[in-house]
């Protein structure tokens, strides 16, 4: 049994620390905010819940199938079949090749809590240095305390996992190849339903990528609540403007787009630094003579099914290297 650092507690993080934990290993996953999900996060009204981030995911690789069957049997997922379209230039045209979506209930995070039972996990601890120690590698993080572990994953972005890896330089270039693109997202509550014709929107416009009415999936609180995203071009051009200023602006692009005059009872709006993944397609990084590695979506295909399979997949080969 080896001690297991994993940093990040996103799909990716999680499902390689739970591989870790079922092999026999000891497992301590280190996360800087104060619960467990990543982009997988759920934000919570009086009014309902916002999915905020991912709001649903795709099934196509056999093994991640074989999870998702599992997590329909648990209660963990459920299939969406809400009105998706195109929205362009105020037209709406309906997806031509539609394949089944799923999302977890009753919301995004209930997969990746399931992930992490019995997990050892510190919430609210952001890694500030990974260096050698006596017998593998050392952890500091901001509050100042520290640790020996036997071998470290990085489950990231790049952008903050590369700076982790400075002892360790041929890896660092490797994690420097990735990256991610903002996001602006708006959480819009509406006192009376919307007259639209569909539930969820990829929108062609200079301001708006997506749109979802986020109870028009199952196991949501019902209710006119509406979640923005704002497409890559304009979240890096207004990156460092302040939530007030920026979700008005997403409420009035999004009747722009759609074509609808109403008025919003409540809104607000969160920025993802690191939203959108390029996505390598290397599946995972692991330096073998320094048992140190990383893994998330921007490691595959930016999507949640390539998070997940990049973190079993790092787990993979740390069983079989150590």
């Amino acid at each position: 049994m080896l001690r297991i650092a994993v940093v990040g507690a996103g799909i990716a993080g999680l499902a390689c620390a739970r591989s870790l934990r079922n092999a026999g290993h000891a497992v301590r996953v280190f996360e800087k905010s104060r619960g467990a999900g990543g982009r997988m996060s759920t934000r919570r009204t009086d009014h309902g819940s916002y999915d905020h981030g991912a709001q649903y995911f795709t099934a196509r690789d056999p093994l991640f199938r074989a999870a998702v069957d599992q997590w329909l049997a648990q209660g963990l997922v459920a299939p969406y079949a809400g009105r998706i379209v195109r929205l362009e230039q105020g037209e709406v045209i309906p997806l031509s090749h539609p394949e089944q979506r799923y999302v977890a209930t009753p919301g995004m995070t209930a997969v990746c809590r399931a992930l992490s039972a019995d997990l050892e996990i510190d919430f609210e601890c952001q890694i500030t240095a990974v260096t050698p120690g006596e017998s593998g590698w050392r952890l500091s993080w901001e509050e100042g305390g520290d640790s020996g572990f036997d071998a470290v994953v990085l489950a990231i972005p790049a952008a903050q996992a590369s700076p982790l890896c400075v002892a360790v330089p041929d890896l660092a270039v490797q994690l420097r190849q990735g990256g991610h693109e903002p996001c602006w997202a708006a959480m819009v509550r509406y006192e009376a339903p919307l007259p639209l014709e569909f539930d969820a929107a990829f929108v062609e416009s200079d301001v708006i990528g997506w749109v979802m009415r986020d109870a028009s999936r199952p196991g949501r609180v019902p209710g006119e609540r509406w979640v923005l995203h704002a497409n890559a071009e304009w979240s890096k051009a207004h990156l460092e403007n302040s939530a007030e200023t920026v979700a008005p602006l997403l409420m009035d692009a999004f009747c722009a787009a759609a074509g609808f005059d109403a008025e919003a009872v409540e809104f607000r709006a969160h920025r993802w630094r690191f939203a959108l993944s390029r996505g390598l397609n290397a599946g995972s990084f692991w330096h073998a003579g320094r048992r140190i590695g990383a893994c998330g979506d921007w490691c595959a295909d930016g999507r949640i099914e390539g998070a997940y399979l990049s973190g079993t997949g790092l787990a993979a080969k740390l069983r079989s290297a150590l």
